[in-house]
């Protein structure tokens, strides 16, 4: 059977990017300022991504909303531009640096009353939340190892119908060819454990992307 999958160059790349993500003067600008920070800038989502989020977001009609890692805020920026008039978010951030610099452009962006930044262990601050606050969209990007216990405390908190993006899920291509991975062993090791179990996982519906370094969504049943 004829594969039905067209290998991105950079220059289709820019093609999809360009005709499929629409990015304002601000998130060109965050973008440009996040890639002078070096190689982390890696840890930043890519525009279709970001335009994929925000659509989701919309498609659903999102009011409650988490992140896991929010780095300078693009992510943080293209959720909250889709969620429903009086909707939140809670962006978790162990570094205060990037939550300050983020916070700058989340206001920057006019979003700022959408969107809450918490400092600290991600987990630490899911176990904190009201017991019966629920979700209906949240994006896991933070610590890797962390990432089998913040699905399960997200999945947790999730409203049924409600969807998890999980990004990172190829590893740069890790997860079928261990020399290929970007990613340290144990952060590897997670991310291998975590895709069998949303493979396996009957309590949501999934798709695994081919966007960036892979992303999976969960649609909680």
């Amino acid at each position: 059977m004829p594969s039905k999958f067209t290998v991105l160059t950079p220059e289709l790349h820019a093609y999809l990017v360009e005709h499929g993500a629409r990015q304002d003067d601000l998130l060109l600008r965050l973008a440009a300022e996040t890639a002078e920070l070096g190689g982390i800038s890696i840890m930043q989502v890519s525009p279709e991504q970001g335009a994929l989020m925000n659509l989701l977001v919309r498609a659903i009609g999102a009011r409650r909303a988490l992140e896991l890692g929010t780095f300078t805020g693009y992510s943080a920026i293209c959720i909250a531009r889709g969620l429903a008039p009086g909707g939140r978010l809670i962006a978790c951030e162990l570094s205060e640096e990037y939550a300050e610099t983020a916070a700058a452009n989340i206001e920057a962006a006019g979003v700022a009353e959408r969107v809450e930044i918490r400092i600290g262990p991600a987990a630490q601050t899911l176990r904190g939340l009201p017991e019966r606050e629920t979700f209906d969209f949240a994006f896991i990007d933070a610590d890797k190892p962390g990432y089998p216990e913040y699905y399960e405390l997200v999945l947790a908190r999730l409203r049924p119908g409600g969807l998890i993006a999980v990004d990172n899920v190829l590893a740069g291509g890790g997860v079928v060819s261990e020399r290929d991975a970007d990613v340290k062993p144990e952060s590897l090791e997670a991310i291998l454990s975590l895709n069998e179990r949303i493979a396996a996982d009957d309590r949501v519906d999934i798709a695994m992307l081919a966007i960036a370094d892979g992303l999976t969504l969960a649609r909680k049943r």
